[in-house]
């Protein structure tokens, strides 16, 4: 059973395997999250393209999306035969992609549609069925509707929950508005955990201090950071110390020498260069060093030759002068 004390939120385009690996060598406890994978494509597609990982980024949860039982049963199979320590279903995303294919937020609508697949998921594999959801969507936001969605769903054997404390407007907005603007509401969350104390409830959306995060966990049994820690990964150990009671300072000329030795590897393997250094932007998030940090790599993503020693030079410097 993983430890969801902390988790990093499934994110597209951003927690890839490279991500992973990199929040990783930050965090030791943090769970993380893929992207999203539909079912579908998972079913129709090389499943090592879509799934391939390294040991070293577990624990890992798969987040799936779809809304056909069968197809995420099988999915979900392949995922736990990959090695991953949970499957996730996408009950939260409001896009237009997603919600052509039936799927994401709007499931939200149809509890027993959500509660049939998660049923069908749990019988494939041993590992937990998790569902990560909003507030509601649309009008549907009352938390008499919440915790209609999450009674059904639970009584089809999901024991935990992931709350994105805001509601999905499934028309008008974009998946970016979506994460900002409908207002968050963190006191539905709270009182879910206070009506379900069986289930594990993790809330996620607006989190980006320790300052936060710590009074949640006061309440709650976990929290998702989402692009906080993208942007700013030292937040990833500042949770490590407060909530894990790591009271070594991490080693960042390690944690650089070895995300260097990574990209090495992952070059020879045709990896392009500025997918390996995106995750490694926000380093130096507020420091002096920023700008120098940011305008290196994006000099160097731009040219697919480059020597790394060089980029783990001008890191040490960063590193020595922000001491």
């Amino acid at each position: 059973m993983p430890n969801r004390t902390l988790c990093v939120a499934p994110m597209m385009d951003w927690t890839n395997r490279h991500c992973r690996y990199f929040m990783r060598l930050i965090s030791p406890n943090a769970l993380l999250y893929t992207e999203m994978v539909t079912a579908h494509a998972l079913l129709n597609s090389p499943s090592s393209r879509l799934l391939a990982f390294s040991d070293f980024e577990q624990p890992v949860a798969l987040q799936l999306g779809g809304a056909n039982p069968e197809d995420l049963a099988v999915a979900s199979k392949i995922g736990a035969d990959y090695g991953y320590s949970e499957i996730n279903l996408n009950v939260g995303c409001p896009s237009d992609r997603v919600q052509s294919g039936q799927f994401g937020a709007c499931l939200m609508k149809t509890p027993k549609i959500v509660a049939d697949c998660v049923a069908a998921m749990s019988n494939q594999v041993k590992i937990p069925v998790t569902v990560k959801t909003r507030l509601g969507v649309d009008h549907d936001d009352s938390y008499e509707f919440l915790a209609e969605f999450i009674s059904t769903v639970a009584s089809a054997g999901v024991n935990t929950f992931i709350v994105h404390a805001r509601k999905a407007w499934l028309s008008g907005l974009s998946p970016k508005q979506n994460r900002s603007v409908p207002p968050l509401d963190y006191s539905k969350v709270i009182r879910l955990k206070e009506d379900f104390p069986e289930l594990e409830i993790i809330i996620n959306g607006g989190i980006s201090t320790i300052a936060e995060v710590m009074p949640m966990l006061q309440r709650l049994d976990g929290v998702m950071l989402g692009r906080a820690a993208y942007h700013n990964p030292k937040l990833l150990e500042e949770c490590e110390q407060h909530i894990f009671n790591q009271s070594l300072k991490l080693d960042y000329n390690k944690v650089i020498h070895d995300y260097c030795e990574y990209m090495r590897e992952q070059m020879q393997l045709g990896v392009r260069i500025k997918v390996l250094l995106k995750p490694i932007f926000g380093l130096f998030h507020a420091s002096h060093g920023a700008k120098t940090w940011r305008r290196s790599l994006t000099a160097y993503s731009q040219i697919e030759t480059f020597n790394i020693d060089d980029l783990q030079t001008i890191a040490q410097q960063l590193i020595c002068s922000c001491e």
